[in-house]
């Protein structure tokens, strides 16, 4: 929220239903039926060219790119046109073993190397934006 205020951009959060709490942070809130995709959905059909999507889907980060949106994940990995496409291969390979019974442990535990890497990647996105802009 302190990044955002510090370049002026409005945030909007999109949610299902289910996800409703008092805890707001601030920005703007939409909330949305709790089907599997809805959030997904309503993102693609709102988003706007050079919007900065937020997101640890990497199937959103590849509809997403091709509509000319900036994509980075919570652990401050930036999804562009040169490396979706390997990105979707191999969650597809993924997929693929998961079906076949080979299970791996998930993800690594979110840590503060995370968080800075995010907050490092979203600053330097938007400096850039901020210079193009003058």
């Amino acid at each position: 929220m302190m990044i955002a205020s510090k370049f002026n951009i409005d945030i909007v959060y999109v949610a299902a239903y289910n996800h409703t709490t008092d805890k707001t942070f601030g920005g703007h809130w939409v909330f949305v039926d709790t089907g599997k995709e809805e959030a997904d959905l309503y993102i693609v059909n709102h988003v706007n060219k050079q919007d900065i999507v937020i997101s640890q889907d990497i199937g959103l980060a590849g509809l997403l790119i091709r509509k000319n949106v900036i994509f980075i994940t919570p652990r401050g990995k930036q999804y562009t046109e040169a490396n979706i496409d390997t990105a979707l291969q191999f969650r597809y390979l993924s997929a693929m073993e998961r079906r076949g019974g080979k299970y791996t442990k998930g993800p690594k535990k979110f840590t503060d190397e995370d968080t800075l890497n995010f907050i490092t990647t979203l600053e330097k996105i938007l400096s850039k934006h901020a210079g193009e802009l003058k």
